[in-house]
Order: structure tokens, then C-alpha cells, then sequence
């Protein structure tokens, strides 16, 4: 059977994650709303990540198998008629049987933006963390830097994350921008364990401030405890980019 697979792009400020959930309205929920108007009947999608409320998408990848699809310019045009303004279709297309949105994935890219500075930037406030104390973004590099690899993340994961083990590769963690500007931290990797960008970042932003040695990253990385690790970043300043496959 073909399967449809959307990449759609999202402001997901208004929402409570991607996921259906009972205390708020998701994305999932407004893409799956759109396509049984489109199909005249009730559709449901994988997607290759759940993102967290407030976090937003550029990329993120849905598929779901339909015996009669539609014309891929028909999920681009229909379902950006029937969605709300904060989410968007940004292309489509037909997909082998047997293709799914998570399990065919063999990477992603997230990119987390910090404006870093003196005072607050209002029409950034919600596709950014704000952070006003300077940064020494040296430092962070250097840090990031250990980061890179086949390691047990463990320190960095959520302290509910049902993974069986917290072992990643991070194939690319990059530190873009200066202190007293914009700074971004885009992390690709061929997997995530629960809140592991947001809890580098918020660990990185404490390199950053001299509140922690750049190589305290290798002992983190080691011991695996999350208590020993920074705070969780918060949500608005992360994009889903893309997903690899």
C-alpha cells in the first residue's frame, strides 16, 4: 500500500506538544483534522518525533498508508487551506509500502536559538530562550566539542525517559553566533533520548557563563547522572529542522 508522508512546518507556542493529549489542543490533532476532511473519513499519522509544548518545527515528517491517495499537490494546497495559521504542509509525496516517518529514520538536526542579549527582544520571545548574561562562547565551543560521538547520554536525558538505554551518536553539534547576539547550537543525530537537546543546551549555557569547566562535559558524559547536569533550556527556543532518511 503507498504511504503519504508531509513534511510540515509549525509554531508550536500555541499548543501542548505534537502528541495528542486530553488537556489542550496538539498538532497532531490539527493535521488529523485536516486530512479526514480531505479524505471524508478519519486518518491518523506517525510522526518522526514528538515535540514538547512550545517547540516549534521547520521539518518535522509525518507519513500514514492510504490505499487511494489523493494528488500530492492536493495534500499541499488542500490541507494548508483547512490548518491553522501556525502549521503548515510544506511538501508531500508518495512513499513505498513499508516506509514510516519514525522507524525509517536514520537521523535528525534540531537547532536551539539563545538570544544572548543585554535587555529583551519582544518579537523573539517565543522562538527564543533570552538569556542576558554575556556568554563566552569560546568556552561553549570547547565544550560542545566532547560532545560529539558515540556516547551513553544519560545525564542529558529526562528523568521519565522510557528508553532502554541513553547510548546516541551525535554526528554533528555545531555553535553558531556570537555573545551580545543570536547564538545557535545545531545537534544532528541519528537518534534522541527525551529533553537531550534542551539539557545540553541548558548545561552548555552554564559552560558558558563560567558557572562550569568546558571538560566537566567528559565526567558528565561518564558518570551518566542527570542531577549533575544543567537545567533543562526551555522549549521555545528549539526547531525540529529536518529528519534524515
Amino acid at each position: 500500500m503507498p504511504v503519504v508522508k508531509l513534511v510540515l512546518e509549525y509554531d508550536g507556542t500555541a499548543y501542548v506538544g505534537w502528541q495528542v493529549q486530553p488537556n489542550g489542543p496538539s498538532i497532531q490533532a490539527e493535521v488529523e483534522r485536516a486530512l479526514a476532511t480531505l479524505h471524508k473519513a478519519p486518518r491518523r499519522v506517525t510522526a518522526a518525533g514528538r515535540t514538547d509544548a512550545g517547540v516549534h518545527a521547520r521539518g518535522q515528517v509525518v507519513s500514514f498508508p492510504e490505499e487511494r491517495p489523493l494528488p500530492v499537490k492536493a495534500y499541499v494546497m488542500g490541507m494548508n487551506a483547512l490548518l491553522p495559521p501556525d502549521v503548515a504542509v510544506r511538501a508531500a509525496s508518495l512513499e513505498p509500502d513499508g516506509f514510516d516517518a519514525r522507524r525509517s529514520a536514520r537521523g535528525k538536526r534540531y537547532r536551539y536559538v539563545v538570544e544572548n542579549l543585554p535587555t529583551r527582544a519582544p518579537l523573539s520571545r517565543l522562538q527564543a530562550w533570552q538569556h542576558f548574561h554575556p556568554l563566552d562562547v569560546a568556552a561553549v565551543r570547547e565544550a560542545a566539542a566532547h560532545l560529539v560521538g558515540r556516547h551513553d547520554f544519560a545525564a542529558f536525558q529526562a528523568a521519565d525517559c522510557a528508553c532502554e538505554h541513553a547510548v546516541r551518536e551525535v554526528r554533528r553539534l555545531e555553535v553558531l553566533g556570537e555573545a551580545g547576539g543570536r547564538v545557535e547550537v545545531v545537534i544532528e543525530a541519528t537518534a534522541f533520548v527525551k529533553h537531550m537537546v534542551r539539557n545540553i543546551v541548558g548545561t552548555l549555557v552554564e559552560v558558558g557563563r563560567g558557572r562550569r569547566a568546558p571538560g566537566s562535559m567528559l565526567a558528565l558524559l561518564a558518570r551518566g547522572d542527570r542531577t549533575e547536569a544543567g537545567p533543562t533550556a526551555p522549549p521555545q527556543g528549539l526547531f525540529l529542522e529536518e529528519v534524515f532518511y
